[in-house]
Order: structure tokens, then C-alpha cells, then sequence
């Protein structure tokens, strides 16, 4: 008897038992009842994200519809964004029965798919930070791209590497295809604290004859500052845990490590469109205060939203 264990760059984990004739399958919480800490963790994020999740997302989108005549030059990728979620959130009810009742390979591939397409996720909030940064960084180069096109054929350009990710994840054909997600998760959240830390940066000083920051920038940076926080407390666990896999008993990686990690990175899917709303009830506030008009520098206002 052989034992075949496939490991997904999502929080699920399939686990096959090969014999000469009909093969046996266990499921998660089968192989892992005598540690259900880390899984039960996992599952109680997971349907957050189910309950809270879906509806901040969906009032994203209709928020991003209705102001679409005023919109920020990051909405298109904070749009795609939403609808990555909306997908990723439906799934728990499916990852559930998978977990603890059924290990068919239909449900498999199903979810597969889908946690390939979240594990991209961090590609659109690449796309954000740098839209960010260049705004407050180089706010004149910023300014002549800021209508041109480029923005969408970013964005399609992210769904085609998210699709062409999440099909051979799917198909499970590429050997140590987790490398991939190691590699890129790595990259993004460097990228990500890189961006943000440049814009905090950037916001903290005060202009030419000021000792003290504007009042604008002082709200912008607190926000920025609170993106930072979130991308740390997402990210930084299978960050700092992932690399080092082999360092971990099996049992603890696969029962604890594993879905502990996944469970902090897939509850952005919440927590995400639950700042930006925030954010817009404050834009809100400060319209309402400065009647419309523009109470601060562009980049700070790009920043902000």
C-alpha cells in the first residue's frame, strides 16, 4: 500500500490511499481527528467569510457602479478584486463536506480551481499598492497615465495568469507546483509592505516652511498605515511559515501549520471590503464637511480612496 499526499496553495488538503484494486480515500478530518484545532480554526474563518464576506463584497460592487462617474483610479482592480471574493466565498458549504465527509475527486477539482483563483488574489493587491504609490511617488507621471488604458489591460492581463494558475493547479500535472504559489506570495507581500512603506514615507513629511503634517495627509497616512497593519496580519504567517516546511513534523505542518496560515490569508477576503467601505464612509463624511470641494492634494485623495 502506497500513500500519496497532494498539498494545494488553498486551505485544503487530499489525502489518498493507492492499493492494487479499489482505491480508499480518507478525509481530512479523518487524518487529522486526534489534532482538529488547526482545521476547525480554518472552517470558523471560512464561514465568516461566507456570512460577512459575500455581502461587503457585493456592496462593493454596487458602491464601485454607482460612483463610477468619480471613481478612483484603483476601483478597476479593487471591481476584479471583489468579484475574486465573491467566488472564493461561496465555497465553504463545498469545502466543508470535502473536509469532513467526502473526498471525491469532482469536489476536489471544484475547489482546486477556486483556490487557485484566490491564491491570485495577491496579484490584483499588487496592482493597488502600485497605483498608490505611483500617485503619491511620482504623482506627474501619475497624472498622464491616469486616463489612459493601461489599467484595464492590466487587469485582464492579472485574470489570464490568475486562470492559467488555477487550471494547472487544477490539473495537478507540474511537479512542486507549490514553489510557484512559495514564490509568488513572497514576492507580492515584499512588494506590497515596499509600496506602502514608500507612500507612509512619502506622507510624513511636511511640506516646504510646515512642522506639522497636513491634516489631509495626516488622514491619509492613517489610513495607509491600517492597509500595512491588515497586509502584515494576512500575509505574514504563510510568509514566514511556508519556506520552511520542511523544518515542521508532517503531522503538525499538515493538521496546524496549514490551515492556520490559509485561514489568516483567506479571511482578507472580509476584511478587505470591510476597509473599503469604511474608507468610503469617510470620503463621505469629509464631501459632506468640505461641500464638494477638493480639501486636499491629489495624491493625498488618491491615497485616501
Amino acid at each position: 500500500m502506497a500513500m500519496k499526499v497532494v498539498y494545494l496553495n488553498s486551505s485544503i488538503l487530499h489525502i489518498q490511499m493507492l492499493t492494487n484494486t479499489t482505491p480508499a480515500q480518507q478525509t481530512v478530518f479523518e487524518s487529522c481527528k486526534d489534532m482538529p484545532a488547526g482545521f476547525l480554526f480554518y472552517l470558523c474563518l471560512q464561514f465568516i467569510n461566507l456570512s460577512l464576506g459575500i455581502p461587503a463584497n457585493v456592496m462593493v460592487l454596487w458602491l464601485i457602479h454607482k460612483n463610477k462617474g468619480d471613481s478612483s483610479t484603483s476601483d478597476i482592480f479593487i471591481l476584479h478584486l471583489a468579484i475574486l471574493d465573491i467566488l472564493f466565498c461561496l465555497m465553504p458549504p463545498l469545502e466543508l463536506v470535502n473536509l469532513m465527509y467526502l473526498a471525491t475527486g469532482h469536489i476536489w477539482s471544484t475547489l482546486s480551481f477556486v483556490y487557485g483563483v484566490k491564491d491570485c488574489s495577491l496579484l490584483f493587491l499588487s496592482c493597488i499598492c502600485l497605483d498608490r504609490y505611483m500617485a503619491v511617488r511620482h504623482p506627474i507621471l501619475f497624472a498622464e497615465l491616469k486616463d489612459r488604458q493601461h489599467r484595464k489591460v492590466c487587469a485582464l492581463a492579472m485574470w489570464a495568469l490568475t486562470l492559467a494558475y488555477a487550471v494547472t493547479r487544477c490539473v495537478d500535472t507540474v511537479p512542486n507546483f507549490e514553489k510557484v504559489f512559495i514564490v509568488m506570495i513572497l514576492a507580492a507581500f515584499a512588494f506590497m509592505v515596499f509600496c506602502n512603506i514608500s507612500i507612509l514615507w512619502a506622507l510624513s513629511q511636511s511640506g516646504p516652511g510646515r512642522d506639522e503634517m497636513h491634516p489631509v495627509k495626516k488622514r491619509a497616512f492613517k489610513m495607509v498605515l491600517i492597509i500595512l497593519a491588515i497586509i502584515v496580519f494576512n500575509y505574514l504567517p504563510p510568509v514566514a511559515l511556508f519556506p520552511f516546511k520542511q523544518y515542521f513534523v508532517p503531522d503538525v505542518f499538515r493538521c496546524y501549520i496549514h490551515y492556520f496560515a490559509f485561514g489568516f490569508m483567506d479571511i482578507s477576503s472580509s476584511i478587505q471590503p470591510m476597509l473599503y467601505l469604511s474608507k468610503e464612509k469617510l470620503n463621505a463624511s469629509l464631501c459632506v464637511k468640505c461641500k464638494g470641494s477638493c480639501c486636499g492634494g491629489k495624491a493625498a485623495q488618491e491615497v485616501s480612496t
